[in-house]
């Protein structure tokens, strides 16, 4: 069950904090408007887990953005 509203808004804020947390070097390639609503829990997810720790290693940073890259509309 969602914590947060489903909607765009909370959807951008959750993208963009996952990328500043990440200090994803392209983050521009990762923009929030790529993901759609139907994915909002998915990102939801990830969201809670990249912000419950505090550091990741290489391969974890890769599996976050290779997640990430999942989720995203064709």
């Amino acid at each position: 069950m969602s914590k947060r509203g489903k909607t765009r808004e909370n959807l951008n804020e959750m993208i963009e904090a996952i990328k500043a947390k990440l200090q994803i070097v392209n983050a521009g390639a990762m923009k929030a408007e790529h993901y759609s609503l139907d994915r909002f829990d998915d990102v939801e997810e990830l969201y809670e887990l990249v912000m419950k720790k505090d550091r990741f290693s290489v391969s974890e940073m890769d599996a976050i953005v290779s997640e990430l890259g999942s989720m995203r509309d064709k």
